[in-house]
């Protein structure tokens, strides 16, 4: 298995620079990978990474307070079509215009067609402050985060632990998803941390971590996490995997946590003898893409910018 994350890791990323390169499908010659889906090696390349940096962070106005708006209004329904929707009837959604009635409407119009408003990549919990509908929470969750200056806070946070600890202490945010916020917040000029700062195991990985490895040495899931990162060159080296890196930036703690996660999924199918959550299928089964997708990084990573693939 811990083979097996190594080599998962290199074809992953090899599908995505063929890809990139224009290479037509299928991208590698991996059964399982043709057959199924799974994310980017690197977070921050995947399809709704991308759209929240490009359409969502840098597009509107840039003080910490409206940029937080968008993100954390974004990300709590992690749904491209939910926010295109949103951004077709309000134009750009603003703290300083935010009608919450007129939000939750829009939402419940959603609904009322049949369409779904959130992403099934995670769930976020409803916040329980009073209302019946879900999305109706978490929109009282966001307007609760900003009328307590939750976004001028954060831009005085001196870490990531630190803005991942203010974003916990909200109701419904557990660990796993005040560190997803915070990485995303992360990518936008609010906060400019490293992604070896802090990193928190997700279930999926932790499941991966079980099959991985037989015994830890007393290392917690993040130990664990943060040194097969550190180690990651000697690891592809020592398999004669010529890795490539995304335009020289190493993985990071949230990409080895997240190809945990992905790994557990494949060996559900590799390694089926392997045990971990319990699960024993692979839910999402991969579909050609229509068409090309963004590639653009936070402008102050200072890396090779991409408009499309």
């Amino acid at each position: 298995m811990f083979d097996t994350y190594w080599r998962f890791a290199h074809e992953r990323q090899e599908i995505f620079f063929r890809r990139l390169s224009g290479d037509p499908p299928p991208w590698t010659d991996d059964d399982i990978l043709r057959a199924f889906r799974f994310t980017n090696v690197y977070r921050v390349a995947d399809r709704v990474s991308q759209y929240l940096i490009r359409h969502v962070i840098y597009e509107g106005p840039q003080s910490p307070e409206e940029i937080f708006f968008r993100i954390f209004l974004f990300k709590i329904f992690n749904r491209i079509e939910t926010w295109q929707h949103l951004v077709g009837l309000v134009t750009q959604p603003m703290w300083g215009t935010f009608d919450f009635a007129r939000y939750d409407r829009i939402l419940a119009s959603l609904m009322a067609r049949g369409e779904r408003i959130y992403s099934s990549a995670y769930i976020v919990p409803p916040p329980g402050l009073g209302r019946k509908r879900k999305h109706s929470n978490h929109l009282l969750l966001l307007e609760m985060m900003m009328r307590d200056e939750l976004p001028q806070r954060l831009t005085a946070s001196r870490s990531l632990r630190d803005a991942f600890e203010m974003l916990r202490s909200y109701p419904s945010i557990g660990d796993f998803l005040a560190f997803q916020f915070a990485i995303d917040l992360n990518y936008s000029p609010i906060l400019n941390f490293s992604e070896m700062d802090h990193v928190v195991a997700g279930p999926g990985a932790r499941s991966g971590i079980r099959k991985a490895f037989e015994h830890t040495a007393g290392l917690g899931d993040e130990d664990v996490i943060r040194a097969v990162t550190e180690n990651a060159s000697r690891e592809f080296e020592a398999r004669d995997l010529p890795f490539r890196l995304l335009w020289g930036r190493a993985l990071q703690l949230i990409d080895c946590q997240n190809l945990f996660c992905e790994v557990d999924k494949y060996a559900r199918v590799a390694h089926p003898q392997v045990q971990g959550s319990g699960r024993t299928r692979i839910k999402r089964r991969f579909g050609e893409p229509k068409g090309g997708f963004d590639q653009w990084y936070p402008p102050k990573w200072g890396l090779v910018q991409r408009d499309s693939i």
